[in-house]
């Protein structure tokens, strides 16, 4: 068995593809971090100014939207490209791990934004009723009522974000951001090394497979129910 696989998995090269796990890694988590920073306070934003929220803004609402949906539209790839100037702005290149992080932040964090308004609507109003009734101001009721009462929705919100951005890592590796996507496409892909393909696809899987399980368990860790 052993003589087999090692016949079959040749062009495999533990160094590569341990570089590129750790570079799809740091894309990843990067990433995440700032689509949080970034999705939750836009996300509060659309639940508060939207005709059911707290504060109702149609101008707010409707822009803050325009600008979700416009981001959301994009495919990311051609979203990539498009920041190509702004990534260099920011970070002096537009390759590798520090090149792919501000598409891969402005690809998830309208993502984000709109699951976590989602999470907030699904907030019992019996709940904010009776917060208001105690005298509580809008951001008391933000802070100490709709983000612990809709945390596991939260949870689950970002743990889909984790694993569309899994995904946006791997197209991101098509246009020069390394990882191992990059690695699919250069060697699995360009110089048909089948073997290298799906030790890539393997450890996509079992990535995705990992922070699915590790969400799940949060959510049912903070459900309420």
């Amino acid at each position: 068995m052993t003589e087999f696989l090692s016949a079959f998995f040749v062009n495999v090269d533990s160094g590569e593809i341990l570089r590129a796990s750790l570079e799809t890694l740091g894309m990843l988590f990067g990433a995440l971090v700032l689509s949080i920073v970034l999705g939750l306070p836009l996300g509060i934003g659309l639940s508060v100014t939207s005709p059911s929220g707290l504060a109702p803004n149609r101008l707010s609402y409707g822009a803050l939207s325009l600008i979700v949906n416009v981001l959301r539209s994009v495919p990311f790839v051609i979203l990539f490209i498009l920041l190509i100037p702004v990534t260099l702005a920011l970070v002096g290149t537009s390759l590798g791990v520090r090149g792919a992080i501000p598409p891969l932040v402005l690809g998830a964090a309208p993502f984000l934004a709109r699951l976590i308004e989602m999470a907030l609507r699904e907030v019992d109003p019996a709940v904010v009723e009776a917060t208001q009734a105690l005298g509580a101001s809008k951001r008391q009721i933000v802070w100490r009522t709709l983000l612990p009462e809709a945390l596991p929705g939260l949870i689950a919100a970002v743990t889909v974000t984790a694993i569309a951005l899994v995904s946006y890592t791997a197209m991101a590796g098509v246009v020069g951001a390394g990882g191992l996507g990059d690695l699919a496409v250069r060697y699995g892909y360009q110089r048909f090394q089948t073997d290298v393909m799906l030790v890539t696809v393997v450890l996509i899987i079992l990535l995705v497979q990992g922070l699915q399980v590790a969400g799940d368990a949060l959510v049912a860790r903070f459900s309420h129910k």
